[in-house]
């Protein structure tokens, strides 16, 4: 995790974030991400076939990079358990993702009230 704040830290030295804004939507954006992020808060830790049948429309290459890339940003935690056989991966948020939920709720309590004004 140091390795990732000296980037993060060089990235904001070097003008690659105009704002803090654009650094939050680096690290969530990706079309899975927030639901990963909303499921892992709300149904707390799952493995990754779990994860999968939740989202059918994802390709296991897709979950597992963009599961990857949360963890290299410090919102997910990968928990390996070599003590049963086959070996369990089971996925968590952080604490650093936790701080993040509130905000995912919010974007789905928009998107809730957004489609039902449209009547979808």
């Amino acid at each position: 995790m140091g390795d990732l704040r000296e980037e993060i830290r060089e990235k904001i030295e070097n003008k690659q974030f105009n704002c803090e804004k654009e650094l939050t939507l680096s690290i969530i954006s990706g079309k899975w991400k927030i639901v990963i992020i909303y499921q892992l808060g709300i149904d707390g830790p799952l493995r990754f076939n779990a994860i999968q049948r939740l989202f059918p429309r994802i390709s296991h290459k897709v979950l597992s990079n963009q599961l990857r890339e949360l963890e290299e940003d410090g919102i997910v935690n990968r928990q390996v358990y070599h003590e049963v056989v086959p070996i369990q991966v089971e996925y968590s948020l952080t604490p650093l993702g936790e701080t993040l939920l509130p905000i995912v709720l919010m974007m789905y309590d928009w998107g809730k009230k957004r489609m039902e004004d449209l009547k979808v």
